[in-house]
């Protein structure tokens, strides 16, 4: 079960992950052609404001943080369809 909070998360954190990607000092050794690559995902990949207005419109599908007792309530109503 992801959660609307752990999507925003996971794609900001493969935002930063392909950025990386572009840097030799941080990712030495990783082929020309996988920078080549992450340059070209990341020409189009959403940026911060735009994922924060998909979540002001749909926050069921992202959310940049849920509070604590509204996390608790999706874990259980996932929990009760399973």
């Amino acid at each position: 079960m992801t959660l609307p909070d752990e999507r925003y998360r996971a794609v900001m954190m493969a935002k930063k992950l392909l950025e990386d990607l572009l840097l030799s000092s941080v990712t030495p050794r990783v082929p020309k052609l996988i920078r080549q690559r992450a340059r070209g995902v990341l020409r189009h990949f959403p940026s911060e404001w735009e994922l924060s207005q998909a979540a002001a419109v749909a926050p069921h599908v992202f959310q940049e943080r849920m509070e604590p007792v509204t996390r608790l309530i999706a874990q259980y109503e996932e929990g009760k369809k399973e």
